[in-house]
């Protein structure tokens, strides 16, 4: 099995692992020694991976051959064998190398696909609890099946966690029945099931689901146990209750592989996952109402200054003057400064910083938030301190409840809590220093099965949106006319709309993808890949979405992706240009970018911006590549801002964690 001191501080996969309780990992130390060794442990890590990347092919290929002369009883008989010798001994390599045999056969029986070598060293990193940084289009869904069945045949719950619930039920859909022949039950949980059904859904062996509901139902399990969660506790839950599993979603935080393992570690750690209750107040409302009122009657750069980097408002000393005039007259609860430049700089927040089709959708009647890593709504999450309140009555619709927190948990704490973490991803080496310090994630790089020909063929940057719009649609039209499919990635729904439009006027058929058609999206994406398609998506079909290419697509150069703005990580960029040239299919991408996309907003009227705007409209030579540097230097600088919002969000959990636990609370 794997060695502890491969993986410092984590508990061993071992049988009997789940007996009754509720296991996770209890925390680290946060010693200065321990942290020292930690991060020394971590540089071993990046320069060794040792015996996790040494995958034994032979071996595993050698009980292959024996395996495939076996009939389907023989077969099981096999599986039978090695899950009581999984359960005695755990995950030892030896039986690794069995497991990954019988994987693989029985794969192929199944459901005609055998994993490559590179599937089954990504296999073989994850079974050793680290992060495979494979190539997009290598197969990672499948390569997860190897460690999550061997698990599994170990008798440890294993939770498969990837980024939307349209992947999740594509993975257990397709995946299915590999666990199912080895007699192995598999579940799907989803935003829209009861509790029930999603019940049922953990108890299976292993459990397709997204890092939000499997960590909310976490949440929930806490809320159900309160704050003794101890052994005895635990394991007299079930007689608390009559039956446990009326009561707790989970069975523990035993084995975790998380897909796109940047995205849900990395760029989603900076939000907080938080349950609350609405608390309706007629007051309230009124407080909001009155605060937007005010932040009307501000002066930008006079009163205020808006951070769009920052993502804040900030009141001049004169707004801080201007607004205890107006609260002069009112009084009551205006009459402090602390409050009352709180809630209107709310106000101006959401008068001034959120916009509508980029931050969030109007539908139904609510506000729903859009990620903007996935592009995808949040129906269940909210804005704190007034600010979605405030965003209904600027929209003119009903105003709902302030949210009164019960729990609160981020991703960082909640995955180090497993006793076995691994993960998937094709973007992983510009944040492997992170996730090695936070997670215990050590990165470790697979080889391409195929060599990959996808083509960078160049980047562009226009003065102004209207140039840059025009000459995407130019290039569209020109690659569906040599017979090309072109997949066109935006960053908001109202500029997959706004290209939308323009390709209707100039004639082109096409389909958009974004928040408002999710329901349609395994529609649009089969058919992205044939001859002449056009699809306008937004980040939606930057992660895990596989277009496949239709007949004589090849031919004429593969898929080809053209990007109209750098993300706020160029993780996310790759991810982008990752649909096309997947497999060793021919594929190609661009960047047509803008001085007006959101990189550079908090940038305008900069010296350095207008001279930009000079350079490219007199098309002066080098101002090319000027205007590509101060992009990729906004989007580093974005990048940095983020990693420290992630550290200080950490400190501050760690702190809280240990508020509440003095107070006697654990959450």
């Amino acid at each position: 099995m794997p060695d502890s001191a491969a993986r410092p501080s984590t508990v061993p996969i071992r049988p009997g692992l789940t007996g009754g309780t509720y296991p996770e990992r209890p925390p680290d130390p946060e010693d200065l020694l321990h942290t020292s060794l930690h991060a020394l442990a971590g540089l071993a890590q990046l320069a060794w991976p040792g015996r996790a990347a040494r995958c034994p092919l032979d071996a595993i290929h050698q009980q292959g051959r024996r395996l495939a002369e076996l009939d389907t009883a023989g077969l099981a008989e096999q599986t039978r064998l090695l899950r009581l010798d999984l359960h005695r001994r755990g995950l030892a390599d030896d039986l690794l190398v069995r497991a990954f045999a019988l994987v693989r056969e029985t794969a192929g029986r199944t459901i005609g696909l055998r994993h490559y070598d590179t599937q089954l060293t990504g296999g073989w990193v994850l079974a050793h609890g680290r992060l495979a940084e494979m190539e997009t289009g290598e197969g990672k869904t499948l390569t997860a099946t190897l460690a999550a069945a061997a698990a599994a045949l170990a008798g440890l719950p294993v939770h498969v966690v990837t980024v939307n619930d349209y992947l999740v039920e594509r993975d257990a859909r397709q995946m299915g029945p590999v666990y199912q022949a080895l007699g192995l039950s598999v579940g799907a949980v989803t935003a829209d099931m009861d509790p029930a059904v999603r019940r049922c859904g953990y108890r299976s062996d292993v459990v397709y689901c997204t890092n939000k509901q499997l960590a909310f139902d976490y949440l929930r399990d806490r809320l159900v146990l309160g704050n003794d969660q101890g052994r005895l506790r635990l394991q007299l839950e079930p007689l608390h209750s009559g039956d446990r599993a009326e009561r707790l979603f989970l069975r523990g935080l035993c084995f975790a592989i998380v897909d796109e393992a940047d995205s849900v570690l990395i760029d989603e750690a900076r939000t907080p996952l938080v349950i609350s209750r609405q608390v309706h107040s007629p007051e309230e409302e009124q407080l909001y109402r009155q605060a937007l009122d005010w932040a009307g009657q501000l002066t930008a750069g006079a009163d205020f200054v808006v951070d769009r980097a920052r993502g804040r408002v900030q009141l001049s000393d004169g707004g801080s003057d201007r607004l205890a005039a107006l609260a002069l007259p009112v009084g009551g609860l205006w009459g402090g400064a602390r409050r009352r430049e709180e809630l209107v700089g709310q106000a101006l927040s959401a008068l001034h910083l959120y916009e509508r089709d980029r931050h969030y959708l109007v539908q139904g009647g609510r506000v729903l938030i859009i990620d903007e890593n996935t592009g995808r709504t949040m129906a269940d999450r909210s804005w704190e301190r007034g600010l979605h309140q405030m965003i209904e009555i600027r929209e003119g619709l009903s105003v709902s409840g302030r949210n009164e927190h019960i729990a609160r948990l981020t991703y960082q704490r909640f995955f180090r809590r497993y006793q076995w973490l691994a993960g998937m991803t094709g973007t992983a080496r510009e944040v492997r220093r992170e996730l090695w310090s936070i997670y215990r994630l050590a990165v470790v790089r697979i080889p391409p099965h195929r060599p990959c020909q996808r083509r960078l063929i160049g980047a562009r940057v226009h003065a102004d949106s209207e140039s840059r719009w025009a000459e995407v649609v130019r290039r569209i039209g020109d690659l569906r006319a040599a017979g090309r499919p072109v997949l066109v990635g935006t960053r908001s729904v109202a500029d997959s709309e706004h290209l939308g439009a323009l390709l209707q006027t100039a004639g082109i058929a096409h389909q958009v993808l974004n928040a408002r058609q999710d329901a349609a999206e395994a529609a649009i994406v089969a058919r992205a890949g044939i001859r002449g398609a056009v699809t306008v998506a937004t980040n939606m079909a930057g992660r895990g979405t596989d277009i496949l290419l239709g007949a004589g697509v090849a031919e004429h150069g593969g898929l080809h992706v053209i990007a109209t703005e750098r993300n706020d990580a160029g993780r996310i960029d790759r991810q982008l240009f990752g649909r096309c040239g997947r497999q060793g299919d021919p594929g190609s991408c661009e960047l047509l970018l803008s001085l007006e996309d959101d990189l550079l907003r908090d940038r305008r009227g900069n010296r350095l911006l207008t001279l930009l705007t000079t350079l490219l409209r007199r098309q002066t030579p080098g101002g090319q590549r000027i205007a590509l540097a101060a992009l990729r230097l906004a989007q580093r600088a974005r990048e940095r801002r983020h990693r420290a919002l992630r550290r200080s969000l950490l400190r501050l959990e760690t702190r809280l964690g240990q508020l509440l636990a003095f107070s006697g609370r654990m959450e």
